[in-house]
């Protein structure tokens, strides 16, 4: 594996995360993540999913400093099942997957969606609700506004849906780590 990170005496030793995403729009929001929780996390962008699997992401962290408590996740679109299936497979990292995309976690800030929706859909509901041409890869001004206010709507809807079917995403997962952590720090 990698080098293995030293806790400082007295101090508690946050985890590191490492994500695997497939595109702009997931890299874009884990940056996102990263500047609101103020945490360290690494963002391994553009990873077909039929090339990612346990001996690659162990190649990926090697001569990395680790600890046991980092995290691995993967953040994928849920819409293509031999990717999925690929996916789930993955013992080592939570799978964190939206269907039909990334963008149907962002609409959940908006509006509770149950009904089967395509990506094409919900990026002309997020341009409505916006205002404007959303774009993928950018999170502008507005959604990053619902982004910060109205995590906890979303993560209350998507709780609601079932897990890779379309709709849903089980984004919830890494917020709640991330406000665990930051509900941690103030105690």
């Amino acid at each position: 594996m990698g080098r293995k990170r030293q806790e400082s005496r007295g101090k508690k030793i946050k985890p590191h995360f490492w994500v695997f995403c497939e595109g702009k729009t997931e890299e874009a929001y884990v940056c996102f993540l990263r500047s609101k929780y103020r945490i360290s996390i690494d963002i391994v962008p553009k990873v077909a999913g039929s090339n990612i699997d346990e001996r690659f992401i162990n190649r990926y962290k090697k001569g990395k400093p680790t600890h046991k408590k980092d995290i691995d996740f993967l953040m994928y679109d849920a819409d293509v099942l031999e990717v999925l299936e690929r996916l789930k497979k993955i013992k080592t990292a939570t799978l964190l997957a939206s269907n039909p995309s990334i963008e149907f976690w962002f609409l959940l800030h908006y509006k509770n969606q149950v009904a089967n929706i395509s990506t094409n859909e919900c990026i002309k509901e997020l341009s409505n609700r916006n205002n404007n041409n959303y774009k993928k890869g950018i999170i502008d001004y507005k959604l990053n506004e619902k982004l910060n206010t109205k995590s906890s709507d979303a993560c209350k809807r998507a709780k609601q849906l079932q897990t890779y079917n379309n709709p849903s995403s089980n984004m919830h997962k890494i917020i709640k780590i991330l406000e665990d952590i930051k509900k941690e720090e103030k105690n």
